[in-house]
């Protein structure tokens, strides 16, 4: 008997420190997601006017994308992609219900609830889910991130300028609940958001620290109205003063996020991202570096964005990887990092990029990237090549242009004359795309439509 219990007690003392470094396999997920940050708005990808020292640091200790790109130009589609691993088109959400480009409150519209986006699916690993900040895929109770995966929400359901005549002011939100809401269609005060995003997330970390985590902090800023706490004012000699002070709080914010991972010996379990929705507006204060254009165009200076991931130990400190990827990409790299099995019946246009993160210098095989906008195709990617194609929202009337984006990523001359072979090829891709997918209202075999609420309500606090 003595015998026996001593068998059993030692395959359990054996088998335990095995369980728990099988669990520790799975490491904790967070993406800080800014919105309008643009290309060159980061010192570490050469600004000269934002300071953002927490930033450079996470660049030193990680790697650095110079080809990175948003889902889409504008804030809903490139949401999208990001949580669902495919151009919006694909998902039904490259337009609103009245065919705008993003979603307004009380939307019609929304992420469709068949959908398994990227939470609902780490939650099959185990993993605890959370949204702090702007979620923009739809206002009604349907289409709420608490319906999709997130065990928790704390933030704002669309961009921050939406309220005023007709449109109720700004909810600040917690699950399915407005719980701060300003009367007079006035937001409630903006400077101290970022703060308080930062908090929440610090505090939900906490909470669930001892399963893996899914962390999505959808920063509200730097997306107009700009609004900072008094301190950064002094941090930035941007024009635009109040956009440089956004820039860096969202930079202290960062390193809030990182020294607590550190404190708390989570750092080396966990894989934290720091990129942004699409381009910066450039009249708004951003800044897009050597690119040409700005939000809601499809020139690279419109959805090329800084992308910036670190994880001690497992990505080589200072390195920089120049292979083109996209938002669109997370979905299928998250799912193979915690070996999480995905519907491989639901097409997706990403694929998993772990290896870039590992490996950032091996070279690649090429790939395209295609551009959609306002529910058209406006150009592709593949290699160093770039096409904007002709029709309608073409780049110059109807004048197709073709760039070489490793030696002219400013898009300054057309080499399309010169390359009739290379035009032909991505011609041929971009035909083949638009009979999967269609454009405008005339939607393609391959569209997963979504819903329609015959009468969506404003997001108003309980009486």
């Amino acid at each position: 008997m003595f015998r026996s219990l001593t068998i059993v007690f030692i395959f359990i003392f054996c088998q335990e420190p095995v369980l728990g470094q099988k669990g520790k396999s799975k490491p904790n997920i967070i993406v800080i997601f800014c919105d309008d940050l643009g290309y060159g708005d980061l010192s570490s990808y050469g600004s000269v006017w934002n300071e953002t020292p927490e930033i450079d640091k996470m660049v030193s200790e990680g790697v650095r994308f110079t080809n990175f790109y948003a889902g889409a130009p504008v804030c809903t589609p490139s949401r999208a992609g990001l949580l669902t691993g495919c151009y919006a088109r694909r998902v039904d959400l490259d337009l609103n219900a009245t065919n705008f480009w993003v979603l307004n409150p009380v939307a019609k519209k929304g992420i469709n609830p068949q959908e398994k986006i990227l939470p609902e699916v780490l939650k099959k690993s185990g993993y605890a889910t959370a949204i702090i900040g702007k979620w923009h895929l739809g206002d009604q109770p349907e289409f709420l991130p608490t319906r999709h995966g997130f065990d928790y929400w704390f933030g704002i359901p669309y961009s921050n300028n939406m309220e005023g005549k007709n449109v109720p002011p700004l909810p600040l939100m917690r699950n399915e609940d407005v719980f701060e809401q300003k009367e007079r269609k006035k937001a409630f005060d903006q400077s101290t958001l970022t703060q308080r995003y930062t908090n929440e997330a610090i505090k939900w970390i906490d909470e669930n620290r001892k399963s893996p985590f899914f962390l999505y902090l959808a920063h509200t800023m730097p997306h107009n109205p700009v609004a900072a706490r008094p301190e950064f004012f002094e941090k930035t000699n941007n024009p635009i003063e109040a956009f440089g002070a956004c820039v860096a709080e969202l930079s202290w914010s960062t390193g809030e996020i990182l020294n607590h991972l550190k404190r708390r010996k989570l750092d080396k379990n966990t894989l934290v991202i720091f990129t942004s929705d699409n381009g910066g507006a450039l009249r708004r204060g951003a800044h897009n570096g050597i690119l040409k254009g700005a939000k809601g165009k499809v020139d690279e200076g419109g959805i090329r964005v800084p992308f910036v991931a670190r994880w001690p130990g497992k990505i080589p400190a200072g390195s920089t990887c120049h292979a083109p990827a996209s938002v669109i990409d997370f979905y299928e790299t998250f799912a193979a990092l915690s070996n999480t099995q995905v519907d491989k019946n639901a097409k997706r246009d990403g694929t998993d990029i772990s290896d870039y993160l590992f490996n950032p210098n091996m070279k690649r095989k090429e790939r395209p990237y295609f551009y959609w906008h306002v529910g058209y195709l406006r150009a592709i990617r593949y290699g160093n090549w770039k096409i904007h194609l002709t029709g309608a929202f073409s780049k110059e009337g109807d004048t197709m242009a073709l760039f070489n984006l490793q030696k002219d990523p400013g898009e300054t001359t057309n080499r399309a004359e010169e390359n009739p072979e290379i035009v032909a090829k991505l011609m041929a891709m971009a035909e083949q795309e638009r009979r999967a997918l269609g454009e405008f209202n005339d939607y393609g075999p391959e569209v997963r439509r979504t819903i329609l609420v015959e009468n969506p309500k404003p997001l108003v606090k309980r009486k």
